[in-house]
């Protein structure tokens, strides 16, 4: 890195702290925050209190303990600038938001939301905490904008244990499809430039999650189980055919070979077929201007170790005139989100906190989210960084196959 580079790289960082400076009111704590922020970017091993002290100069990690259990700020506001940040710099409107979860396996019972529950991170059930994420992918680039800590009902129903784990009283039960729709929420009345939305089956699945989005016509691809029902009405009804006994009677002429994205060895090739799907009974969706759903299948190119060709199913929803192409684009996007958590575990310590308290945690998650939307848009901004985008970017006759 030459001098020029690390005078640009400062900078930028003095740019983005003066966004959130004032939301720490006090100097000693904005000198904290500022600390705090340069260690996640630093080449420390681990991102724990005791090294970013040490980082910092500080003799001991107290003074960042405080200013993420004790300290006045409120991490939403920060994250109101962090949303601005990534919108002024990566915003585009080919945008896509994607939500998504990812675990934090813990030792103990005291963490705030731990218990032992399902980890997509480590593949099966763990003791850990669940974030529900948000992300906003461009064809600049891509970072976390918003998260929530989810909390269980076996948390949210001993009150004594919330208390000593700071969880405020007003927070109640909520899923965490319930969690995304309120981040969405949140992006969507703030401007944030975005058409789509995308997530996995978890999320698919939740006909209410769907109806949000349909409502607010935004556009959406989810992964959806074979066993999705894809008849007409509430969620689809519990009475039309499955996805899978749908997709049996496709012609072999639906079926379009399109890469879904650049992977690490080239394009990612799989057979499409895209059908349309009847309209709820209370919508009038169709026509010049208006909105349709669709079923979105995906089929690999070899078979699997039971010589089955793999298929995964989503289900769609935007304008009339949305193309083939457009759906495996939305739905090749959502692995950017995975690539934000492994960049932000890895490089500024999304994982790497030390902090039992509801407040700690979204603190912590807040400031390494800061940090890593900085990276963002410093990868952004290097030279060639304007790659083309690939995120890596009929009741039998019910459906309308496109041949």
């Amino acid at each position: 890195m030459t001098s020029e580079d690390l005078q640009s790289w400062a900078a930028g960082l003095d740019g983005l702290f003066a966004r959130v400076a004032s939301r720490f009111g006090r100097v000693e704590p904005r000198r904290q925050a500022r600390a705090y922020l340069v260690g996640l970017l630093a080449p420390v091993e681990r991102k724990n209190g005791w090294q970013l002290a040490e980082a910092a100069g500080d003799s001991h990690p107290h003074r960042m303990q405080r200013l993420l259990n004790n300290v006045r700020w409120d991490p939403r506001d920060v994250r109101v600038d962090l949303r601005d940040y990534v919108i002024e710099q990566l915003g585009d409107p080919g945008g896509v938001l994607i939500v998504d979860e990812t675990g934090f396996v813990k030792k103990g019972t005291r963490s705030a939301g731990v218990q032992r529950q399902y980890s997509g991170t480590a593949g099966r059930v763990e003791n850990c905490q669940l974030g529900v994420f948000l992300a906003y992918a461009t064809p600049r680039g891509r970072a976390l904008i918003d998260a929530e800590l989810y909390m269980p009902k076996s948390w949210l129903s001993d009150r004594d244990r919330c208390e000593q784990a700071g969880v405020p009283k007003e927070v109640g039960f909520a899923t965490k499809p319930a969690l995304a729709a309120a981040m969405l929420g949140r992006a969507l009345e703030s401007g944030v430039p975005a058409s789509w939305v995308t997530a996995d089956e978890a999320y698919g699945q939740d006909h209410k999650f769907r109806r949000y989005l349909e409502k607010r016509k935004v556009g959406y691809v989810v992964a959806v189980p074979k066993s999705q029902s894809v008849g007409a009405g509430i969620g689809y009804g519990n009475t039309g055919s499955r996805a899978d006994a749908v997709t049996a009677d496709a012609p072999e002429q639906a079926w379009k070979r399109l890469s879904a994205g650049d992977g690490t060895k080239g394009p990612r090739l799989y057979d499409w077929a895209m059908a349309t799907l009847p309209p709820h009974a209370e919508d009038h969706l169709g026509g010049p201007g208006g909105f349709q759903r669709w079923l979105l299948v995906r089929r690999s190119l070899t078979p699997n170790d039971r010589g089955e060709l793999e298929l995964a199913f989503y289900l769609c929803f935007g304008p009339t005139d949305t193309t083939l192409d457009q759906l495996i684009r939305i739905a090749g996007a959502r692995w950017a989100i995975e690539e934000c958590f492994q960049s932000a575990k890895n490089e500024v310590g999304l994982d790497q906190y030390q902090v039992r308290r509801y407040d700690g945690w979204h603190r912590h998650i807040t400031l390494a989210m800061l940090a890593h939307a900085y990276l963002a848009v410093t990868a952004a901004n290097a030279p060639k960084a304007h790659a083309a985008w690939s995120p890596s970017l009929q009741p039998r006759s019910v459906v309308s196959w496109h041949t």
